[in-house]
């Protein structure tokens, strides 16, 4: 397969922040593309976030229920949260949100997969971990967070998925490739 390496052709010419938000910035990126025409193009920055899929000892998984504000309507995700910092380490994120979401904790994280949620106009990061052996903790929602947490078997999951009940971006990823990788 054919690459041009196309890199050099383009090129930042300034970056404006138009909004600092508690979750994102937002930027305005003047860019000089390959022919030579300079185009402005929108830039959501995220400082990283983390998620996982905590697997219970008879393989189920802990799901959690939260209402979304850009769905108008509640959804169905692996636990997940922001980086306190883009220098945090997404592995003690993923133990944290763990426990804060589900109630549960795990000595036992094994990276699966990083994706990037949306290329076209975001590099929100999101590593995705395998929580194990769990041990039962205490619940610790944030001040305005209200979720439900729930218990699927995998396979029901996928169906689910399939059928296009759960569209979230990292939690399909996630769980296919847990499939994938571990053989469900």
């Amino acid at each position: 397969m054919y690459r041009a390496n196309q890199n050099k052709r383009y090129r930042r010419i300034k970056r404006e922040l138009i909004h600092k938000g508690a979750l994102v910035d937002f930027y305005k990126d003047t860019m000089q593309v390959p022919n030579g025409n300079l185009a402005e193009w929108d830039l959501i920055s995220h400082k990283g976030a983390a998620a996982v899929i905590p697997v219970t000892s008879n393989g189920d998984i802990i799901m959690v229920r939260q209402y979304r504000n850009p769905l108008e309507d509640f959804d169905l995700e692996i636990p997940a949260g922001s980086l306190d910092s883009p220098a945090e380490d997404p592995k003690v994120c993923a133990a944290r949100e763990l426990e804060e979401e589900t109630g549960c904790k795990s000595s036992h994280l094994e990276h699966l997969i990083d994706i990037y949620t949306t290329v076209a106009f975001c590099d929100e990061k999101i590593s995705i971990y395998v929580a194990d052996h769990l041990e039962t903790s205490v619940q610790k929602l944030d001040e305005n967070e209200f979720l439900e947490v729930e218990v699927y078997p995998y396979e029901k999951l996928v169906r689910m998925i399939l059928d296009g009940e759960i569209k979230d971006g990292k939690t399909v990823s996630g769980l296919l490739a847990y499939g994938k990788k571990y053989g469900r």
